[in-house]
């Protein structure tokens, strides 16, 4: 049982009475199968205008578990998804756990050198990939040319599996080829439609038994894999649902990936433990998510400040109905004050900013929502309830900071990892003897116990001895009228170490209006001068991975060193 903290008492009043201690928790896929037993016919997924209902999305998971038995996948086996938003992965998600396999998410954008390392280094056997090819994009080439050096079986799905037969017919008028694929073990929908659903699920210790190997490090370095049990992510997504709240009547967007933890845990598995429907779209495309509002009437959205960014600055915005819209939760990077104002005035719901990492499964805090809660501007908020968190110095992390104080935020709880996959060292960097997981982010804490992130560790730049965190220049940033979005990173200098230096993407109508000169005197007004940027780089666009974080590394790379005195 936790001890009393801070933060308890601004959680909304829904969520105070939840308890203290966590319930016991249950094999993850009685997400689907629990619910399914209840309410067969509740709408689950929706995509592209069809339908699959809770008994439907349970009997063809359980028909591809019996498929991946006859193809020798056994308990512990690791079984690959590499498929963007469709109903494929969940039916894969599920399947693959029912089976005793432990699932390895994979980002459809890899190319073959990313894929083939992480279905070398977790041992996958199996993989579901698209076999589409959309609008010249042949989503099969990375798993085609990673099949030529790995021992692997591949089943392959098409985007169009589950459309009624006319839209089927009209896919190409969209840009989607179902391509026919050579030495393949078969197509997804045609050996799960020849499967009997598997008699008897495996036998699952929901605490000690690995449901998903989470690769993690994409924006700082090497991937390793989180290993994350089943009690791990029910445990998430249990709270999260509560945190909403969610529930049965309840329509949530799934545009984050799935294949990234936060729209995995966020997007499908916490609607799914409300018994709520979702609605799938392949890829983020504005006028597509607001189309998909409009017409399947959206109460929640989980997504990244670059999508809410992206809808409020859509230039047709006020052309579509987007008020049934209820909750938003926003993660992955600092979500600007005026972004939250904005979204709130276009929709009349909530949005709030959260916290997590692939390591917990992976949300640890976020603003609290509904009756009595209380948001804070540049807050990531408090932690979740069985979660508890704090600061402590980041180069002793057994002392534990005051409030006010920037130090390493540290997080335990039942979603936290059990370390990563053939990687005792770098477990061992993270995890502490006592169970704290050390997130690698900076941040101080409220008497109120909100927390803030003042930045990552390793992305601090340190000039002539001061350390500037970049967050704090990037907020300021995004105060200018003119600027749309920011990055901030440190750059190499001869004289004080390093400098600061800042990409930054106007808005349209400001293209070519402002110069680099007028944005680093906005930053000397408003900061001690060596936390201004002494060099700005107008770009159309900032890199990101596929959820909208900005890849730092890539911007390092692209920066040639400032020597300038």
């Amino acid at each position: 049982m936790l001890v009393e903290r801070p933060w308890r008492k601004s959680w909304a009043k829904h969520v105070i009475g939840i308890g203290d201690d966590p319930p016991e928790p249950k094999p993850l896929f009685d997400l689907v199968s629990a619910r399914a037993a209840r309410d067969p016919k509740k709408v689950c997924i929706r995509f592209q205008g069809a339908s699959m209902t809770y008994g439907q999305v349970d009997e063809l998971s359980s028909r591809f578990a019996t498929a991946l038995v006859s193809l020798g996948v056994r308990k512990g086996d690791r079984v690959a998804i590499f498929l963007p938003n469709m109903p494929q992965f969940v039916l894969s998600y599920f399947g693959t756990l029912k089976a005793g396999g432990v699932v390895v998410p994979c980002s459809p954008l890899y190319k073959a050198k990313e894929l083939e390392f992480q279905l070398r280094d977790s041992g996958a056997s199996v993989v579901v990939a698209a076999n589409d090819i959309v609008k010249g994009n042949d989503l099969f080439a990375s798993i085609d040319a990673c099949r030529r050096n790995l021992d692997l079986k591949v089943l392959t799905a098409s985007l169009t599996d589950y459309l009624p037969s006319a839209k089927r017919a009209l896919a190409g008028f969209a840009g989607v080829k179902d391509a026919e694929r050579n030495g393949t073990s078969g197509r997804f929908r045609d050996i799960v439609a020849k499967s009997a659903p598997l008699p008897t699920f495996a036998s699952v210790d929901p605490r000690n038994d690995v449901a998903v190997l989470q690769y993690t490090g994409g924006t700082t370095g090497i991937a390793k894999g989180a290993m994350l049990t089943h009690a791990n992510l029910f445990f998430n997504a249990a709270v999260i649902a509560a945190w909403f709240p969610l529930a049965e009547d309840d329509v949530a967007l799934g545009v984050l990936p799935f294949f990234h933890i936060y729209g995995m845990t966020a997007a499908m598995n916490a609607p799914l433990y409300a018994g709520g429907s979702m609605v799938l779209l392949p890829r983020f495309e504005v006028e597509a998510v607001m189309e998909a509002i409009q017409k399947e009437k959206v109460t929640s959205f989980c997504g990244v400040p670059t999508m809410y960014i992206a809808v409020i600055h859509h230039p047709d915005v006020k052309k579509f109905s987007l008020r049934t819209v209820r909750g938003c939760i926003s993660g992955g990077a600092a979500l600007p004050a005026a972004v939250i104002k904005s979204f709130g005035e276009l929709t009349g719901g909530t949005l709030v900013e959260g916290y997590g990492l692939s390591e917990a499964s992976p949300v640890t805090h976020c603003n609290p929502m509904g009756e009595g809660a209380s948001l804070r501007e540049g807050s990531i908020g408090v932690p979740l309830p069985f979660t508890d968190a704090r600061v402590v110095d980041m180069d002793d992390p057994s002392k534990r900071l005051g409030v006010g104080e920037a130090g390493e935020l540290a997080v335990k709880g039942p979603q936290v990892m059990l370390g990563y996959w053939n990687n005792k060292a770098e477990t061992e960097n993270v995890l502490t003897a006592d169970g704290w997981l050390l997130t690698g982010d900076v941040a101080r804490m409220d008497a109120d116990g909100y927390f803030y992130i003042v930045d990552r560790k390793k992305d601090m730049i340190d000039v002539s001895g001061l350390k500037v965190y970049p967050r704090e220049v990037e907020e300021l940033l995004f105060t200018h009228p003119a600027v749309k979005e920011a990055a901030v990173v440190g750059m190499p200098d001869d004289y004080r170490g390093e400098v600061v230096s800042a990409y930054v993407v106007l808005k349209p109508e400001n293209k070519g209006k402002v110069t680099e000169e007028e944005i680093i005197q906005f930053c000397r007004s408003n900061l001690a001068t060596y936390k201004a940027p002494r060099k700005v780089t107008f770009a159309d666009e900032l890199p990101k991975t596929l959820v909208g974080k900005v890849l730092r590394r890539r911007l390092r790379e692209a920066g040639q060193p400032n020597n300038a005195r």
